[in-house]
């Protein structure tokens, strides 16, 4: 049972397994700091989100910027201190790290432009994976972490296996675990836990910007035992259960969440 006035910050809080994780955390009776990017069409998207997490009796406040850039993520860590004060009981209890912008491009192209750059390359694996790392630093210098706390981190079976044009979002994933791992050590003695959420494949805007992602859900319906996707919902229902303090000493993983999708090849 989440503790009064405990906040769960969610990146990339406005779809996908970000806006699942944020609803059900504050049903569950977290409070959100959600951080995401939206121009106008989708900010009635957000409103919604909004109204939903107050309707659950909690407190929400979102940020519309990049989190990636070190300025904005500064001005989010402010807002933040304003909001949870000197109060004992206003800390982060959790952190899901769930950023998917990325270059979806091969490695070799016979026209230089439809390769990956290295401007392209740099920028998924900062977005996707170094990220997590500066937002945890900011986080925990600021204070804002409670013992027994979970940073989630999102990745997927593209980190160890190889889809055309993911090669560097494939890269982002590899190194978003290994920092999980790194993490997980350096926090484990302030029994604040770390582990990377494999989920399985899920019908979200993410996906449906990697090409071939109808091939891909194909497949998994073609041998899953289940006979469906892996939902937002799926995986939102994980988290909370595994966001107890009581948990915390399970950290530095990679914990599948994908009905055995990845057993299955």
């Amino acid at each position: 049972m989440a503790v009064e006035k405990k906040w769960a910050l969610i990146l990339g809080a406005s779809s996908g397994f970000g806006e699942a994780a944020a609803l059900a955390f504050a049903r569950h009776g977290f409070n959100i700091f959600g951080v995401h990017l939206d121009r106008r069409a989708t900010l009635p998207n957000v409103e919604r989100i909004l109204g939903e997490i107050r309707a659950a009796g909690v407190e929400a406040k979102y940020f519309n910027v990049n989190a990636a850039d070190h300025e904005k993520r500064a001005e989010v860590i402010r807002g933040m201190s304003e909001t949870l004060g000197e109060s004992p009981a206003g800390k982060v209890a959790v952190v899901l790290h769930s950023l998917a912008f990325g270059t979806l491009k091969p490695f070799l192209a016979q026209d230089l432009a439809d390769r990956v750059s290295p401007a392209q390359m740099e920028m998924t694996l900062d977005v996707m994976a170094n990220s997590l790392v500066y937002w945890i630093q900011d986080v925990d210098q600021a204070g804002f972490l409670v013992e027994g706390a979970h940073i989630f981190a999102m990745t997927s079976a593209g980190g160890h296996r190889i889809w055309p044009s993911y090669g560097a979002v494939s890269a982002a994933k590899a190194a978003l675990e290994s920092h999980c791992r790194q993490l997980a050590v350096e926090l484990s003695p302030r029994r604040i836990a770390v582990n990377a959420i494999q989920a399985g494949v899920t019908d979200t805007p993410a996906l449906r910007k990697i090409p071939g992602n109808a091939e891909m859900i194909e497949r998994v319906l073609a041998i899953h035992p289940a006979g469906r996707l892996t939902t937002p919902q799926d995986v939102a229902s994980c988290l909370v259960a595994l966001a107890r303090p009581e948990t915390a000493w399970m950290t530095g993983n990679v914990i599948r969440v994908d009905g055995t999708e990845d057993l299955l090849g």
